[in-house]
C-alpha cells in the first residue's frame, strides 16, 4: 500500500542488526526532542484527555492548547499507528506557536489509544493483520466524514479555540486523504488542509479523495513522498489538475513517513528525515498563518 511504512525485512540480532537499531533508537529520539522542542520557547500549553461524542461511540483523544487565550483550532490526523506520544509531541509543538489542537484516536470504534506508543519498534509486515482492521475502522465509508463534524464541533465548544478564525487540519499518512475529506465535509469552516506522505490521495475510485476538490474551500498543501512518487507518479498530476491553487511537493530525499518522528525503520535506515521535516513543519507554519484569518 502506498501508505504502508517500509520496515525490515528480517529480525536478526546480527551485529549490524543491533547497530542499526541503536542508530534508530537515536534518531526517533533526537526527533522527539525537536519535535516538542518548541513548546519550552513558544507558549506555555496544556494537554489534556478528553472523550468526544460521535454518531458511532465515544472518541478518545488529546486537546492540547495555549495555557492562556483563544486560538485557531487544529485537527491533527494521525498515521496508521494512531493517537501516541509521538502525536502528541507535534500537537504539542504546534499549540505553543498558537494553536488550540485536537488529536483523536481515530480507531475508536476499535478500542482506546494507544495502540502503539513507539512505532519505531513495530515491524508492519507482522503486525499489518492488527493495523488493517484498524485504519479500515475509519475509512469505511462515510465514518472520516461523520468524525470529522464531531470533531470540529467539539473544538468549536471550546473556549481555547477562537470560533471567528478558520480551523487547519493535518495528516500524515492514511491521514492525508482523511484531511481531504474533512475538509470537503466542513468547508465553510476548515480554511487549510495539509498532507504529508498521504496515502490514497488519488485512486481510480468513484470515492477518491481527489475527487472531492470541488467541495472545498481551504487553501491546500500536499508534501509527497519520494518513493510514493516513484510508485504513482501521476498522482501529483492529478492532484494538481483537482487542486489547481494547491501546492504540491515531492520530497526527493525523503521516504514514505518522513515526517514522523518515531517511524519504522526503512531499508535498514531511518524513515524520519529531520531536515525535511523541518522543512515540512515551515511549510504547515506558513499555511496555517495566511489561511486561519
Amino acid at each position: 500500500m502506498a501508505n504502508d511504512p517500509k520496515d525490515p525485512k528480517n529480525n536478526d540480532e546480527s551485529s549490524s542488526d543491533l547497530h542499526r537499531r541503536d542508530f534508530v533508537a537515536m534518531s526517533v529520539a533526537a526527533g522527539l526532542a525537536a519535535a516538542g522542542s518548541a513548546s519550552g520557547a513558544g507558549m506555555p500549553v496544556v494537554e489534556t484527555d478528553v472523550e468526544i461524542k460521535t454518531p458511532d461511540g465515544t472518541c478518545d483523544a488529546a486537546f492540547i492548547h495555549p495555557k492562556s487565550g483563544s486560538h485557531p483550532g487544529v485537527l491533527i490526523w494521525p498515521d496508521a499507528f494512531g493517537l501516541r506520544p509521538s502525536m502528541r509531541e507535534m500537537a504539542k509543538r504546534l499549540a505553543a506557536e498558537g494553536y488550540s489542537v485536537l488529536v483523536p484516536n481515530p480507531f475508536y470504534r476499535v478500542g482506546k489509544a494507544p495502540f502503539y506508543t513507539d512505532a519505531s519498534t513495530v515491524n508492519f509486515q507482522t503486525e499489518r493483520p492488527k493495523i488493517g482492521p484498524l485504519m479500515a475502522s475509519v475509512n469505511a465509508s462515510g465514518n472520516a466524514e461523520k468524525d470529522a463534524v464531531a470533531y470540529i464541533a467539539f473544538l468549536d465548544a471550546q473556549k481555547q479555540v477562537n470560533k471567528s478564525k478558520k480551523i487547519g487540519t493535518q495528516g500524515y499518512c492514511m491521514g492525508g486523504a482523511l484531511v481531504v475529506r474533512t475538509c470537503a465535509t466542513v468547508p465553510d469552516r476548515v480554511g487549510a488542509g495539509a498532507s504529508f506522505h498521504g496515502g490514497g490521495l488519488v485512486t481510480d475510485k468513484p470515492d477518491s479523495p481527489h475527487l472531492l476538490a470541488p467541495k472545498i474551500k481551504a487553501r491546500m498543501y500536499f508534501g509527497i513522498a519520494s518513493n510514493d512518487d516513484m510508485t504513482q507518479p501521476d498522482a501529483k498530476v492529478k492532484l494538481k489538475e483537482a487542486f489547481p491553487t494547491a501546492e504540491i511537493e515531492v520530497y526527493s530525499e525523503s521516504m514514505h513517513g518522513w515526517c514522523v518522528p518515531d517511524m519504522p525503520a526503512g531499508a535498514g535506515k531511518p524513515i524520519y528525515n529531520k531536515p525535511d521535516a523541518e522543512r515540512a513543519w515551515g511549510k504547515l507554519e506558513t499555511l496555517y498563518k495566511t489561511s486561519l484569518a
